[in-house]
């Protein structure tokens, strides 16, 4: 049977004729995912070499950066990280005294995070690097793409909350 999705004209057995077809380079989620991947593979390559760190830890260390003391829950938050990946990117870190952990005296079970000298000297070396690497990729955007693409963010986040109920 042939079945047409989009531009692309597929044969497909299927006894009832009506199964919908899921184009997945087509699908805006699999899209906004393959890209970040891909823009994080590359761009981790100007500190996996010379760190020895991954993408995690390297989240980890831009997020304490930015605000200095975090718990681990809160770098997870920020990063959308799922907790175990934070839990191991610390781990990590903290094993190659890139941060520190001071406990909190009123709960034990919870520690706040902060970058050591280890990794504020890593921050600051890679951070000029990053944001040169995010103006290289911007610089392929025209004034008016850098904007609507600003706009594109604001309105897919806008309802992905909306269909969420945040």
């Amino acid at each position: 049977m042939s079945r047409k999705t989009g531009s692309d004209t597929r044969t497909m057995p299927d006894s009832s004729g009506d199964r919908p077809i899921l184009r997945l380079s087509r699908f805006l989620p699999y899209q906004l995912n393959h890209l970040a991947e891909t823009v994080s593979r590359s761009f981790s390559k100007i500190y996996a070499e010379k760190y020895g760190i991954g993408i995690p830890e390297w989240r980890v260390i831009a997020t304490l950066g930015e605000h200095e003391v975090m718990t681990a829950r809160d770098i997870s938050t920020a990063t959308s990280m799922h907790k175990t990946k934070v839990s191991r990117a610390v781990a990590a870190l903290e094993k190659r005294d890139f941060i520190a952990r001071d406990r909190n005296p009123d709960d034990m079970r919870e520690q706040a995070l902060r970058l050591a000298p280890a990794g504020i000297a890593l921050y600051e070396d890679i951070i000029p690097k990053a944001l040169a690497y995010s103006e290289d990729l911007q610089n392929a955007l025209t004034s008016e793409q850098k904007q609507l693409l600003a706009s594109v963010f604001d309105e897919l986040h806008r309802a992905v909350r909306e269909r969420d109920g945040d």
